[in-house]
């Protein structure tokens, strides 16, 4: 058990660092092959943000352990608006462009009503069971398509934005730096899920409560080193759209290529979850109107941060 432990607290090192040199190596040879910095920034940086949530959810769905897989997803979602942006914005006020206030926040907001809709076969279809089957995973894909194009849209209207001066690695050492990110992201998922089944069985505590808390907060630490470090530069921008971005990956792209591998049941509970990213998308979005207008200001940050500190509360007393 000290060895499992071990390697599940590990494992999150693995991943993260894993992603890190993906990242690095993919835009690098990217910038070789004359690619632009904002199409790297808004292509290969924001899936490279969400890769530790992919790779997790990919190990969780194989092995079937889809509980861990669905409140990866939901828990990294929640914490994304609440932990990572609150306290980005408590460490200094962000501005937040009209264009992700009308359409990217709107967009995250969609992804989780479409998934509550796809989720609750029980309630919406009055079958005997809930699940996210390949055909609903084919539905969230094409969202995700969908999305893809609004990228490359913004892509085409924003030639006068600053490029984020991506460093230019030797092909050779770009290779090497992708093949062992991926090596880091597949041993240091592999260690995180099977470390979160064991500890969950000995503990006697539900996968999906990890999946929601420890996992969750583990794999979106790129996100919230990204965002804070946004933040503390005065870069709203990459702070904001970061974590709305990821969130529209992790409903669309991950749980939509985890329902392809395997079916993935939904539990009468997970709606509680589901509310609660709903919620915490509509504050984010009610908060661009009040106060200063598109700002998120440190008293919203705290409000967030104090809101996460109140579902984890709620997360252990359900688990009691």
């Amino acid at each position: 058990m000290v060895l499992t432990f071990f390697l599940f607290v590990v494992g999150f090192f693995v991943l993260i660092k894993g992603a890190d040199l993906l990242v690095e190596g993919a835009s690098s040879t990217a910038k070789r092959l004359n690619v632009s910095d904002l199409v790297i920034g808004l292509t290969i940086v924001a899936f490279g943000t969400s890769t530790p949530e992919f790779f997790v959810n990919i190990f969780a769905s194989i092995q079937g352990n889809t509980d861990i897989a669905i409140g990866n997803v939901l828990g990294s979602n929640i914490a994304n608006i609440l932990l990572i942006l609150g306290i980005s914005a408590i460490i200094y006020p962000l501005k937040v462009q009209n264009n992700t206030v009308w359409k990217e926040i709107p967009f995250s907001f969609h992804a989780v009503l479409v998934l509550s809709i796809l989720a609750n076969d029980i309630l919406i279809d009055k079958q005997s069971s809930s699940e996210l089957s390949r055909s609903d995973g084919l539905v969230l894909l094409g969202f995700f398509v969908i999305f893809i194009y609004y990228l490359f849209g913004i892509i085409k209207e924003s030639n006068s934005l600053q490029g984020n001066n991506f460093k230019q690695l030797s092909i050779f050492k770009s290779i090497i730096f992708v093949l062992i990110g991926l090596i880091g992201l597949v041993i240091g998922s592999k260690w995180i899920v099977n470390g979160a089944v064991e500890i969950a069985n000995y503990v006697g505590i539900s996968q999906s409560f990890i999946g929601l808390t420890v996992i969750a907060v583990g794999t979106s630490l790129p996100e919230l080193a990204t965002s804070a470090v946004a933040a503390y530069k005065r870069n709203a921008d990459i702070a904001v759209g970061n974590v709305v971005g990821s969130n529209i990956f992790n409903i669309f792209w991950i749980l939509g290529i985890s329902a392809l591998i395997k079916p993935l049941p939904f539990h009468h509970s997970t709606n509680e979850d589901i509310l609660m990213a709903i919620i915490s998308t509509g504050f984010l979005f009610a908060f661009a109107f009040t106060g200063k207008k598109n700002l998120l200001e440190r008293w919203e940050g705290g409000m967030f941060v104090l809101m996460y500190v109140g579902y984890i509360i709620f997360l252990i007393m359900r688990e009691l």
